[in-house]
């Protein structure tokens, strides 16, 4: 029997994206967000929500360009460094050990350690509540040779991406392959 517990920001896994964005005077920024995923196929968008009153969100509108970097689980802490503080106050890349690497295709940073980058335009702004959403046009992504697969594209399992427990507030790691999607449910039709 199921029981209700109320409606809340829960939804698993929640994706550990790195917001990469220049401020005003052109100092590259990043922040960690849960709240985001792919939102279009054609073309291909990604989205991301923000509060206003983050430090980012102004960056956004601004510029009207952002990166999504994908950290392994071998950043985690430094991850969870760039969802504490605020770019207004701190060079978060340098507390971090992070290297900010100027987009080809965007005006916003990504991460150069991060093995998985979404270059992004920002097409629509959805205010929504207490987060806006950003949707942004993926222009390129960039990945590192170590972590794609035969066919050429990111493998899972070597990126080894951190998910996000809303309810826990805790990080986890990605399990086993335990099927592969539009085969394993053939069977049903």
């Amino acid at each position: 029997m199921k029981k209700s517990i109320g409606a809340k920001t829960i939804l698993y896994p929640a994706p550990v994206l790195i917001v990469g964005i220049y401020d005003k005077d052109g100092r590259p920024n990043a922040m960690t967000a849960a709240w985001g995923g792919i939102c279009c196929s054609s073309p291909p968008c990604v989205t991301v929500s923000l509060r206003k009153a983050t430090y980012s969100y102004k960056c956004i509108v601004d510029s009207g360009a952002y990166t999504l970097s994908i950290p392994s689980e071998k950043y985690v802490e430094a991850a969870d460094y760039l969802g504490m503080a605020s770019g207004k106050n701190a060079d978060k890349f340098k507390t971090a050990g992070l290297t900010p690497v100027k987009s080809d295709h965007v005006n916003a940073p990504y991460v150069k350690e991060f093995p998985l980058v979404l270059e992004c335009k920002l097409i629509h702004t959805l205010e929504i509540g207490l987060h806006t959403q950003f949707v942004g046009e993926i222009l390129d992504i960039k990945a590192e040779e170590s972590i794609l697969a035969e066919n050429g594209l990111p493998a899972i399992e070597k990126l080894k991406p951190i998910i996000y427990a809303t309810a826990e507030k805790a990080y986890f790691s990605v399990g086993n392959k335990i099927g592969d999607a539009f085969s394993i449910g053939k069977g049903l039709k």
